[in-house]
């Protein structure tokens, strides 16, 4: 999977071929990135990449231009079809089966948005899905890029070592994982579940269903009844980028 990514700063994304997982996934190719430095596609004589907002206000807003021509670029490495993805606050909050769907693509455009916002002409003729990390809002769009690249290429096959892990694990079938416990058995007067040391798998795998689906009612009551609203069923990927 390709990962092309459109950022004022692109050597936030540099480290990534260094660590953990995801390093070694970029390191043998099964995972692809690029950043793409929206400086690079401003105009002379001033290269700027933003202005003031047009009524007032504070803060300064992307430019449409730039961001068009930076998209253009990327299109042309790109996969075919890979949608463009605007990182935005008031896009449609990431959650793991929004996940599931972008990893179905062969490659995604994230598009890093900075200061007051960006230029929502581009926004509406470019975008094919505005996504949110949460209801907060951060200084850009960078490290919730790196999140959502971090999420998505862990469904890459061949990415995680044990594929199995995949599928035990927080919010796979709408609840959250059971607890875990490792060795020693006794740990400062605390034990493990009998049940984890007795080796019966049918067992095993009922205690964990029962404790997923309970902490998930006790910790994430959201998950169990979505509130209204919420924006989780927002319509599919889909704009012709022209």
């Amino acid at each position: 999977m390709r990962f092309d990514v459109v950022t004022l700063s692109p050597e936030l994304f540099e480290p990534l071929d260094r660590f953990g997982v995801i390093g070694r996934a970029l390191r043998d190719g099964r995972v692809r990135l690029k950043t793409w430095n929206l400086r690079d596609f401003a105009s002379p004589p001033h290269w700027r990449v933003d202005d003031r907002p047009y009524g007032g206000g504070p803060g300064m807003v992307l430019m449409a231009e730039p961001l068009w021509r930076a998209v253009r670029a990327a299109r042309e490495e790109a996969p075919a079809g890979a949608p463009v993805i605007y990182l935005s606050p008031q896009g449609r909050r990431l959650d793991q089966r929004l996940v599931e769907e972008l990893a179905g693509h062969p490659g995604l455009i994230l598009v890093c948005g900075r200061f007051e916002g960006v230029d929502e002409r581009w926004v509406e003729s470019q975008v094919d899905q505005e996504i949110s990390v949460g209801d907060f809002v951060m200084t850009g769009g960078e490290i919730p890029a790196l999140m959502l690249l971090d999420a998505v290429s862990r469904l890459v096959p061949g990415t995680v070592g044990d594929e199995q892990s995949l599928v035990q694990e927080s919010f796979q079938g709408g609840v959250l994982d059971a607890p875990v416990y490792t060795r020693p058995a006794e740990w400062r007067g605390h034990g493990v579940p009998a049940v984890l040391l007795g080796g019966h798998h049918g067992d095993i795998a009922a205690w964990r269903g029962t404790q997923g689906q309970e902490r998930t009612e006790r910790r994430r009551p959201d998950l169990v009844a979505p509130s209204p609203g919420s924006g989780s069923d927002t319509g599919p990927l889909g704009k012709d980028g022209k």
